[in-house]
């Protein structure tokens, strides 16, 4: 009769129920959440795409206003990592040719020209967080002066690629700005009307009701269009977070009020009633806590829906406008079939925009499961 031991290094059932027992609400969230691969494939997208967005200076190869008219809509070059035997990462020239009755440029790839790509290369001076001078860039040309365009060009020469690095910096915090005024505004009064109830509950349900009711597109098109011409991109900027956060606390402000209704009845909320505990203290010390994980849930679910409520407005022109660069300013020159069949690669920023969703979708389906780990 054969005996088969147990492997001693793999944690066995009754070592797994005690190491339960003993966790902590975050550590039991944890154990659950990495068990949904597509969750932390997402979780990884982000946390990459924001130190892109910290040091997107230096992962851009050009700034984002840089233009050569020389290189006006020039197509894609393919990085090449090999030649004549070694290693040696390099992109081939252009060359163009022009139509002798339309006049329309045509590029071409020109393999008699190498251009030499570096790691750490020197290019155009920049300032780091607008106060640390710096001139190194993760990848690029060794000669300054050289094209070199991994997505292609705009109608104004300007790099598809670093601006969308660039753009990625003001798509992804207004998205973080939004969610930080959805989450102090459902809370709030999300709180109120679930812990106080009566009158009170009834307004702020009312308004919620109304809010709801409403299309959201045609209600950020009317606010966002009595916004000056005049005003700077960066009050353009903060009254477009504003606009959108005032249409996305409803649905945060319906699940703090559900789970208050809940909670309110439970003995310790009780105890802290009677030790004369006001509402303020009740709802950050007591109540929110204890159900902590369904928020930051309910919010990473709603950071996709912030994003391209942004994309949109500035996409239709009027939300964000030039010099500032989001993926919906650049998305504007995608808008006609024309240019898109004739220059593909102006849609990359649109890609960002899918990447950067899914990822979040993902992300924030896995941080739902891992809120109730005893599910």
């Amino acid at each position: 009769m054969q005996t088969t031991l147990a492997n001693p290094t793999l944690p066995q059932p009754a070592e797994q129920e005690s190491r339960a027992e003993v966790a902590s609400q975050w550590k039991l969230m944890w154990w659950k959440f990495r068990k949904h691969k597509l969750a932390v494939v997402g979780g990884v997208v982000m946390i990459l795409a924001y130190i892109v967005v910290a040091f997107c200076e230096f992962f851009a190869p050009w700034l984002p206003d840089t233009y050569n008219n020389q290189y006006v809509y020039a197509p894609p070059q393919t990085l090449h990592f090999f030649r004549d035997g070694g290693f040696a990462p390099h992109v081939y020239g252009y060359k163009f040719e022009r139509d002798p009755q339309s006049f329309k440029k045509t590029w071409t790839i020109d393999e008699r020209q190498i251009i030499p790509v570096g790691l750490f290369v020197r290019g155009e001076p920049y300032q780091l967080w607008s106060f640390i001078p710096m001139d190194r860039r993760l990848i690029g040309p060794q000669e300054a002066d050289q094209p070199f365009f991994l997505v292609g060009t705009d109608k104004n020469g300007r790099d598809v690629l670093s601006r969308t690095i660039f753009s990625a910096r003001v798509s992804l915090t207004v998205c973080l700005v939004n969610v930080f005024l959805t989450l102090i505004l459902g809370i709030a009064l999300g709180g109120l009307s679930g812990l106080v109830g009566g009158w009170v509950d009834g307004i702020i349900q009312r308004v919620i009701d109304v809010l709801l009711s409403v299309p959201q597109l045609p209600i950020w098109l009317a606010l966002a269009s009595v916004v000056p011409l005049s005003w700077s991109p960066l009050q353009v900027y903060f009254m477009i977070t504003i606009i959108i956060s005032l249409m996305s606390w409803t649905y945060m402000a319906r699940v703090v009020r559900g789970k208050f209704l809940s909670l309110r009845e439970e003995d310790f909320i009780l105890a802290a009633r009677l030790d004369g505990v006001g509402n303020g203290r009740l709802i950050a010390r007591h109540m929110l806590p204890s159900f902590m994980s369904h928020v930051i849930a309910s919010i990473t679910l709603a950071i996709p829906g912030m994003i391209l409520a942004e994309t949109s407005l500035s996409f239709l022109g009027v939300g964000l406008r030039p010099p500032i660069v989001s993926w919906g300013v650049m998305l504007q020159d995608a808008q006609k079939v024309a240019t898109i069949a004739t220059y593909p690669w102006l849609l990359f920023p649109g890609l960002a925009v899918v990447l950067v969703v899914l990822a979040l979708n993902f992300l924030g389906d896995g941080l739902r499961d891992a809120a109730d780990p005893y599910a």
